[in-house]
Order: structure tokens, then C-alpha cells, then sequence
């Protein structure tokens, strides 16, 4: 079936509990913040569309124009929040999926991020290098599609499209496996690492896709129950405004599910898929056919390449 394991899994996430904690605490206050700009933002516009005849359609725009600038907020802030907090919380899972010791006397969340400061330096550096990825890995599912179409075997057409909307829908995961892999090589050239973990993660691509499938499976479900747990006191938060905008609740109950999903769901994915990476890839070299595919198909994949033939004067990756 997969190739994870579940409470290997949820053992390593419960070792890293402060990022638990931190991501909770951080995703929670963007939820928080989302309610009370959306219900601030409906109230204000029910005020002033008192003096119309529907102040209940002011209410509705009043709650999204409040909602939209909260939502911008979390936009730019996306950066910070890979550098600071996601970037620092792979780098301990990867430390602790490879059976290695945290040090003693020193924070989790400090220890991840001087890992993360030391290899990729600053912020923005990281930040571009994740948009590289993400661009690069995206063709990863043409390139699956267009094999899955000169083999003679019924209906793989449609398993190949479904493994493609899997893997779009799973980038986020994909882009920080490569990261962890990038951290786990430890290798002067970051870029280089990243293309290389591409090239890996191309050359075992339907492994990855079969374990994606079921990790989507997982998370969907898991974040639907979330969702209606959350429905019911979303529903009561939001009881005092007009009956016209009760549909509200059903936001915030979204917004709640996300904010678990990217606290602790995510987390879990991640480092599921990651143990089954570096478990497939080891032994492994990067194979050029793939690396030639790559390249003829993505140019955010050949930027990758030349970042990597010219940053840190072109030094090759050291796994």
C-alpha cells in the first residue's frame, strides 16, 4: 500500500513539539485574525449600509474587504514563515529521521533555524530558491503524463492524469522534501543540492506519486472532520451579526481547518514523504536522462541549473 510509516511518523512529530507548538500558535492567530477582520469588516459595513435599503450586502462586502487584508498580510509574511519556521522545522526532522542526536542545551526552534542560517543565509535567498523548485518540480507531471501516453496499458491515461493533480496538489510537500534533502546533503552549493534532489525525486516519481495519493487521501479526510468539529462554534462566534451573513461561519470553519492543517497535518506529510525519499534514494545517483527531461521541459529548472553553475563560484554538490 504505502510505504510510510504511520507511527514512526507521528513519533518524530512529537519529538519536535515546540515547532508543534510554535506552527499552532502562529496559524491560529492568522485564524484569529481572519475572524475578527472579517467580523470587524461586517460590522463596519452593516453600519454604513444602515442608511441603505440592504445594509446586508455592505455587511458581505464589509467582512471580504476585511478578510482580503488580512489575506495580504499572511501573503508577504510567507517568506518569514518558510525561513523562520518551516525551513528550521525540516531541518530537525531531517536530523531526526536520520537517527541523529539534538544537541543538549540548546531550543529546538533556535537550533533549526541556525541550520537553516548557515546553509542558505539569508531569507530571501531560500525564498528564491523554493520558487525555483516549486517551478521545476511542476514539470514532473507533464513529463509523467506524456510517458504514461505511449504505454499500451487501458485507463493509464487516467491514473496519469490523477497522479498529476495528486502531485499539484502536493508541491508545497515536494518543494520542502527537497529542501530537507538540500540540508541533508549539507553541500556548498545549495542550488546544485536542489537540482540534484529534482533529478531524485523525477527518476522515482510514481513511488512518490502512489505515497502522495495516499497521503492526500489521509489529509482530506482528516481535514474535513476538523472542519465540521470547527463548524459548530464558528457558528456561534458569528451568531450576533445579521442572519444574512451566517454563511460566514462556514469561512471561519474553513480557516479553521486550514490553520490545523498547516500546523500539524502538513508536518506530517512532509515528514512521511520525506522518510520515504531519502529511504528510496539512497544508493542513488542522479540519472542525466532525467536531468536532460527536466531541463527540455521547465526553464525554471535550467534558471536552477545555471544558479548552480555560477553561484558559490559553480562548486559541485557533496552529498
Amino acid at each position: 500500500m504505502w510505504d510510510f510509516s504511520i507511527g514512526k511518523t507521528i513519533g518524530i512529530l512529537a519529538r519536535t513539539m515546540p515547532f508543534i507548538l510554535t506552527r499552532m500558535v502562529i496559524y491560529f492567530v492568522i485564524t484569529l485574525a481572519f475572524i475578527l477582520a472579517t467580523g470587524t469588516g461586517a460590522g463596519i459595513g452593516y453600519g454604513v449600509g444602515s442608511i441603505s435599503e440592504s445594509p446586508e450586502s455592505y455587511a458581505v462586502w464589509g467582512g471580504f474587504i476585511g478578510m482580503g487584508f488580512v489575506g495580504a498580510a499572511v501573503y508577504w509574511a510567507r517568506e518569514w514563515l518558510l525561513y523562520m519556521v518551516k525551513a528550521a522545522h525540516i531541518a530537525v526532522i531531517v536530523k531526526l529521521i536520520d537517527g541523529e542526536a539534538l544537541p543538549d542545551g540548546k531550543g529546538q526552534v533556535a537550533y533549526g533555524r541556525e541550520i537553516v542560517t548557515a546553509r542558505f543565509g539569508e531569507a530571501n535567498v531560500l525564498f528564491a530558491l523554493d520558487q525555483l523548485i516549486k517551478g521545476a518540480v511542476a514539470a514532473i507531471t507533464g513529463l509523467i503524463g506524456g510517458i504514461a501516453a505511449f504505454l499500451p496499458i487501458p485507463g493509464l491515461d487516467v491514473i496519469a492524469r490523477f497522479a498529476n493533480t495528486v502531485i499539484r496538489l502536493s508541491l508545497t510537500y515536494v518543494d520542502e522534501i527537497i529542501l530537507g534533502y538540500n540540508i541533508r546533503t549539507n553541500s556548498d552549493n545549495a542550488w546544485d543540492g536542489a537540482r540534484h534532489g529534482i533529478v531524485l525525486y523525477a527518476q522515482n516519481g510514481l513511488k512518490m506519486v502512489k505515497n502522495a495519493i495516499w497521503l492526500s487521501v489521509f489529509l482530506w479526510i482528516l481535514s474535513i472532520v476538523v472542519f465540521l468539529l470547527a463548524l459548530a462554534p464558528a457558528a456561534a462566534i458569528l451568531y450576533a451579526f445579521p442572519g444574512e451573513i451566517a454563511g460566514y461561519s462556514f469561512i471561519v470553519a474553513i480557516v479553521f481547518a486550514w490553520a490545523f492543517k498547516a500546523a500539524v497535518l502538513e508536518p506530517f506529510a512532509i515528514t512521511a514523504l520525506m522518510a520515504v525519499y531519502f529511504d528510496t534514494i539512497r544508493g542513488q545517483v542522479p540519472d542525466p536522462d532525467w536531468d536532460a527531461k527536466l531541463a527540455g521541459a521547465s526553464a525554471k529548472f535550467r534558471a536552477l541549473t545555471e544558479k548552480a553553475t555560477t553561484a558559490f563560484g559553480g562548486r559541485a554538490v557533496t552529498a
